[in-house]
């Protein structure tokens, strides 16, 4: 276990930790149903434990692959690929992972702008692609002769046209700058309060409001491709109704099960590190205690750098905080 600083709150487990949480993953080895695996943490190989997944269970699929880019995860080296060998792999990904959806479901998949040239047309040979959402991750190196890469894609996909959308759930709360007023002087399509004043709008497929996990916020582990808690909510939100299904096979440190849990779904988790599976049952058993998502208060969405002044009220917090995304000044 790394030696933190007294502030550092990222997670990690002890040797007694994984010891006590590894008796409580699972391990596929004949078919199972759909309730036997709500809330179950899979620690498996994806192409093994497909052998024994239930067929159309899932009204959402969260794909958060390895990128085409050679990445170490926790001593298990992804090596870049050629590109056909790349569409290979994932169409066999997308191959084992299809008969899992139900006919109204969604599929959600991540990538690089680089992986996004190989998977976007396997995607439309086999889903409805609805959108391409890009996400600014905040933070990336500099480049001195090209520009600084710190966006990320994410596929929007529907097995048909009839498929789960709620726009209402996921509307971002944002700062008035210029606000109109009617001939009677009330605000006009935006709130005031002693706050700021803000209006709802319609989520776009461009979103600049993510905070990546860091070394002082709750959520943060040291997984290297860790997707914060907030951008998996809005995808979960959008795409399921409240106790739906979520599935995510390439779980990691279990952010979309976490964030399931936290919102009312079913999950269901594979991952093949079991370090990775101690981190995502650890978070969840700290979701019964805290069932927080950075940036997301009161059923709203709040831009970067803003927060609830209720929440602060609320919850006694002091008038300056920084949480990451939830950093507000209040007077």
């Amino acid at each position: 276990m790394k030696e933190r600083a007294p502030r550092n709150r990222t997670l990690s487990c002890d040797e007694l930790e994984i010891a006590r949480l590894s008796k409580m993953l699972r391990r596929l080895t004949e078919p199972a149903t759909a309730d036997d695996l709500v809330g179950a943490v899979i620690n498996q190989d994806l192409f093994d434990a497909s052998a024994f997944l239930p067929t159309g269970f899932a009204d959402l699929i969260v794909v958060d692959p390895p990128y085409n880019l050679s990445k170490d995860f926790n001593g298990r080296l992804f090596r870049e690929k050629n590109k056909d060998e790349y569409r290979t792999w994932f169409s066999s990904v997308l191959d084992t992972l299809l008969p899992t959806l139900k006919t109204n479901g969604t599929v959600y998949v991540c990538s690089d702008w680089r992986t996004s040239m190989l998977v976007a047309p396997i995607l439309e040979t086999r889903l409805r692609v609805r959108s391409r959402i890009t996400w600014e991750r905040e933070k990336g190196r500099g480049a001195s002769s090209n520009w600084k890469n710190n966006t990320e894609d994410i596929w929007f996909c529907t097995a048909s046209d009839n498929y789960y959308f709620d726009v209402e759930a996921v509307k971002l709360k944002r700062k008035v700058i210029a606000p109109y007023r009617d001939d009677a002087g009330r605000p006009k399509d935006w709130e005031e309060g002693d706050a700021g004043n803000f209006r709802l709008t319609h989520p776009s497929n461009i979103w600049t409001d993510m905070t990546v996990p860091f070394w002082s916020m709750p959520e943060n582990t040291d997984h290297p491709t860790q997707k914060p808690e907030k951008l998996i909510a809005k995808l979960i939100l959008a795409s399921t109704a409240p106790g739906g299904y979520v599935f995510d096979p390439f779980l990691g440190s279990g952010t979309t099960a976490v964030v399931s849990k936290k919102l009312g779904r079913t999950f269901l988790g594979i991952e093949l590190d079991s370090e990775y599976c101690c981190w995502a049952l650890k978070r969840l058993q700290a979701a019964d205690r805290d069932s927080s998502i950075q940036g997301y208060t009161d059923g709203v969405f709040w831009e970067r750098n803003s927060f609830s002044k209720q929440k602060v009220a609320r919850e006694g917090l002091p008038a300056a905080i920084d949480h990451g995304d939830n950093i507000g000044l209040f007077k």
